[in-house]
């Protein structure tokens, strides 16, 4: 078993489908390991999309992240990260295949609904970020 992170974004919080979203997550296969709400803040925010630092989006993507609540969570599966980024869809949820999450509930390429680590070794990291080293 893998595991990977997810997060529901500000505007998937707002639209009110964690439920949803959980829902589909757990429908999918995959086990919900570790989960809260929580807020961030611009310090949090900032460090956890440092990677972005130099790209022209990062500031909008840091209040974006710190507009409103979000859902952190754990998943565990075969093949976590690759699954559920092929479930979710799309960054751009316009672009994004018919029945993802991104494509269900999103609006754009930063309003869409959920974030998901991108290989193993970010995924441990982002899953340490916010659950700590015994995650």
């Amino acid at each position: 078993m893998n595991r990977t992170l997810m997060i529901i974004k500000p505007d998937g919080v707002a639209k009110q489908v964690i439920g949803e979203i959980l829902r589909r997550v757990e429908g999918e296969g995959f086990t919900i390991r570790q989960l809260r709400l929580t807020r961030l803040s611009v310090e949090e925010a900032a460090a956890f999309y440092a990677l972005h630092k130099e790209r022209p989006f990062y500031g909008e993507l840091v209040k974006f992240m710190t507009s409103g609540p979000v859902v952190p969570m754990v998943l565990e599966r075969t093949s976590a990260v690759a699954h559920l980024r092929q479930f979710i869809g799309a960054t751009d949820s316009t672009k994004a295949a018919p029945g993802t999450i991104r494509r269900e509930f999103g609006t754009d390429v930063q309003c869409n609904a959920v974030h998901a680590s991108d290989s193993d070794e970010n995924a441990a990291q982002e899953i340490e970020f916010f659950f700590g080293k015994n995650a």
